[in-house]
């Protein structure tokens, strides 16, 4: 991978054997990826980001825009998203092992021992993020499994800076981000179709999707979700 510059905006340039441009802009700072086939060459890459520069340019303004959280301490008043919601933190000192509970659909109550140090109450969250995604996950995989006409062998949960998700075709397996925990349902269910839909189709071609348009009509107002609302 490498860069190219079109204006002031940097562009990460990946060439793989696929067979369209895909142009990507990722949060939380609108870096911009260019996915090209092999057979395109750099100039030919700048002129289909030029000619893009508007949409760009549009999608790196509302990351701008959007209202940044500060870095989390994870003490009560705190606001942290869980499935699409947001809860206010309540720090509760308590002598038993650390639990967590949801109050009158407004609270998300932490108790822990006192004297817990903000990396022991980040790791108690981080893994209550963990067990609902994996809680939820299962029943998605057999719906969809059924419908898309694929089989999973296997999945995992673990944060990625850059991807959503991912998928390994040849062992069938799919890993889904930590950071899902904080999104819509709908969100999650998405990624997950994605994914699966990589089982059909490794390349993000027209192929690809085809299958997504049939299998998940609404899946671009879901991506568009996913990627302009930023939970931290």
């Amino acid at each position: 991978m490498h860069q190219i510059k079109v204006g002031s905006i940097e562009i990460e340039v990946a060439r793989k054997d696929i067979k369209n441009l895909h142009l990507a802009v990722y949060p939380p700072n609108g870096r911009v990826r260019i996915a090209t086939p092999l057979r395109i060459n750099d100039e030919s890459v700048r002129l289909f980001a030029i000619s893009k520069l508007a949409w760009i340019k549009k999608h790196q303004a509302n990351f701008i825009a959007q209202n940044r959280q500060t870095e989390r301490e994870f003490i009560s008043g705190e606001s942290h998203y869980f499935k699409g919601k947001r809860y206010l933190l309540n720090l509760i000192e308590h002598k038993t092992s650390p639990k967590i509970f949801i109050r009158n659909n407004k609270y998300l109550e932490l108790y822990m021992k006192k004297g817990s140090s903000k990396q022991q109450r980040e790791k108690v969250i981080k893994e209550w993020y963990r067990q609902a995604l994996k809680n939820d996950i299962p029943a998605l995989i057999t719906k969809w499994q059924t419908i898309i006409g694929v089989v999973v062998a296997d999945w995992g949960v673990k944060f990625m800076r850059t991807k959503w998700g991912t998928c390994n075709i040849q062992a069938k397996r799919i890993w889904l981000n930590l950071e899902l925990a904080k999104k819509p349902r709908h969100c999650l269910e998405y990624v997950i179709v994605h994914e699966m839909v990589h089982l059909l189709e490794r390349h993000h071609n027209k192929r690809f999707f085809a299958y997504m348009d049939k299998f998940m009509p609404q899946w671009q107002l879901y991506k568009d979700e996913l990627n302009l609302t930023t939970y931290n």
